[in-house]
């Protein structure tokens, strides 16, 4: 299915040519119909060869229903625009014009109606002359008459030349249906209709109401008043939804893949017209079929914040428009730069983002967001509508690789640091080097130190590349002390009154086991470093499996520290307990 928008003047023939070419009435109401006068947006369609069904949103043209047509164009890719013959280019042609130009809609077909009343010629170049300046660019255009059908076959044929111009639709996309239409059918409760313009609706879908995250379900779809089971873009939709608060829908609301979408109240945006500088402060956003009034800060010369008083779902590289409707005027149209902008809250801050959103990612730049962003969750970056550059460092995390590099001097530095300050502590605890870095999750800090070479990790503390603390004289001559005792009899431990007189306190002992001096293998019991490699390889010399007094006996020890040594070396593998009372050595065990 192709959906395709009018636009035009008041009274231009809009409803009636869309009557003639499809049979079908587009003016819904019955005060519509008696005063000829589109009110509110109609839906009709037709099946053409070579195309398939053609839907179109019937927009109004009068300057004060601008907000209704607005509603209709937004989500849709193709205008049909039409100019009456007997009256030519109109003021609410040019409003139109401007709209379509603020939202970027490229393709088209230009419709001189009326030409049974008028030379069409005159009104056709006038037309042809003033869209040529917006994005539409250079339109194809007919003549046409819906009193005597004169011209139809010619603007069916454009429209199927149209409907091969339009880009494909992204059928796997992330849903946004934003609802123009919201009633209740007896027996089936709320149906809205929408045009879908990206992704695939299926009966049983869950889908989250943008305004308040509710969780709704899909309980039946409809296109062009058939019933379907699935629904791909791009295609007009009526949608029956059940769920709390499905009776609160209304136009505005927007339809969404449950948690693949980020509501925002603050946008940065690139301006289509108006210098920023020029724009009144308060002004109306027009995105999809949501108007929602904005407050607007300058950034630069064609930057500008946007603060909504209602959240929208709005994704970098959305189009949308500024409205003035005091003023019945288009002063610009915006492309979204950011939908998590940071605060400007220094002297110059306006300016310097001004300069960061330089060049603006249009499509969506994911290394020039990730750069910005230093740090970001890639279902986020996914959220925000940009393609994630590379794949993560840690769980969900992306990292631009500048500041990931910078991070991790960052860290070499702050344990450095650390230890310079507390000469006696066994090194910086992980959880305050996520702090010092102001990293959001822990899980950064170890993939930061996995990739850095100059550090290394024990019993959550994080150590340099340095031996470890430097030891004062009184504790060096203690640790010595202690040294050399187990120098002749490695597996002798001292025990805790030796310890206690040298006066060598757990911290102590943690420091010196931090400088490389000790190692502590359970609770007050230290050894040389090296010693539990060489009490494994004694161990692997008895027959296995081998108990705790075998082992005593074979390193010459006590049960005070084998023990303790025995619960070490199962910890680093060298061990394996066979049952209660026996453990064998890993490097003996025959199945390995």
């Amino acid at each position: 299915m192709h959906v395709i928008a009018t636009a035009g003047h008041v009274d231009h023939g809009k409803s009636a040519l869309l009557r003639a070419l499809t049979g079908m009435e587009p003016d819904r109401w019955a005060e519509e119909r008696r005063r000829g006068m589109t009110l509110d947006l109609g839906f009709v369609w037709t099946r053409l060869p070579e195309a398939g069904d053609i839907a179109f949103v019937d927009v109004p043209g009068h300057e004060r229903l601008v907000g209704n047509m607005l509603a209709g164009v937004g989500p849709v890719p193709a205008v049909l625009f039409v100019v009456a013959a007997d009256q030519g280019w109109q003021p609410q042609s040019e409003e139109h014009l401007a709209v379509l130009d603020a939202l970027g809609v490229r393709h088209g077909v230009l419709a001189v109606t009326r030409s049974d009343l008028a030379d069409p010629e005159e009104a056709r170049a006038r037309a042809l002359d003033r869209i040529a300046g917006s994005r539409l660019g250079k339109l194809p255009s007919v003549t046409v008459s819906a009193v005597t059908g004169a011209g139809l076959d010619s603007l069916r044929t454009a429209l199927v030349r149209l409907a091969a111009e339009l880009p494909p639709p992204e059928r796997e996309a992330d849903v946004r249906l934003w609802v123009d239409r919201a009633f209740t059918v007896r027996g089936h409760g709320t149906v809205v209709t929408g045009t879908l313009g990206a992704g695939t609706l299926r009966v049983g879908d869950r889908l989250q109401l943008a305004r308040d995250g509710v969780v709704l379900r899909v309980r039946g779809l409809e296109c062009l008043k058939e019933s379907r089971q699935e629904a791909g873009a791009v295609a007009r939709v009526a949608v029956n939804l059940t769920g709390p608060g499905a009776g609160s829908l209304s136009r505005g609301d927007a339809l969404l893949t449950p948690g693949r979408w980020l509501a925002t109240d603050t946008v940065d945006v690139r301006l289509r017209g108006d210098r920023a500088a020029d724009l009144p402060r308060e002004l109306t956003l027009h995105a999809g079929s949501a108007a929602v009034p904005v407050t607007v800060r300058p950034l630069g010369e064609d930057t500008a914040r946007l603060r909504l008083a209602a959240t929208l779902p709005l994704r970098v590289g959305d189009t949308a428009l500024l409205r003035d409707p005091a003023r019945h005027r288009v002063p610009a149209g915006v492309t979204v730069l950011d939908v998590r902008p940071p605060s400007l809250t220094r002297r110059g801050a306006a300016a310097a983002r001004d300069r960061d959103l330089r060049p603006g990612p249009e499509p969506a730049d994911g290394a020039a967001e990730l750069r910005r962003r230093g740090l970001i969750r890639r279902s986020e970056l996914l959220a925000m509508g940009v393609r994630p550059p590379a794949e993560p460092v840690a769980g969900e995390w992306l990292a631009d690789p500048g500041h990931w590099a910078a991070l991790r001097a960052r860290l070499t530095d702050a344990v450095e640091a650390y230890a310079a300050r507390n000469p006696l502590e066994p090194g910086l605890p992980l959880e305050a080097a996520r702090q010092a870095l102001g990293l959001p999750d822990r899980a950064l800090v170890d993939a930061l130190l996995a990739q850095s070479s100059g550090l290394r990790h024990s019993e959550g503390r994080l150590y340099g590349s340095h031996a470890g603390p430097t030891l004062p004289p009184g504790v060096r001559a203690a640790v010595d002390a202690v040294r050399a005792d187990l120098a002749e009899a490695p597996f002798r431990a001292p025990d805790a009154d030796r310890l206690n007189a040298l006066g060598l306190t757990p911290k102590l002992l943690a420091a010196a086991e931090a400088a490389g001096e000790l190692l502590r293998i359970g609770k007050g019991v230290v050894l040389l470093p090296g010693a539990d490699a060489r009490a494994a390889a004694v161990l692997a010399e008895l027959d296995q499996p081998f108990t705790a007094s075998q082992a005593c006996h074979a390193l010459d020890s006590t049960r005070r520290v084998v023990i303790p040594l025995l619960e070490h070396l199962d910890r680093h593998g060298r061990t394996t307990r066979v049952d209660g009372a026996l453990r064998r050595c890993r490097a003996a065990d025959p199945d390995e």
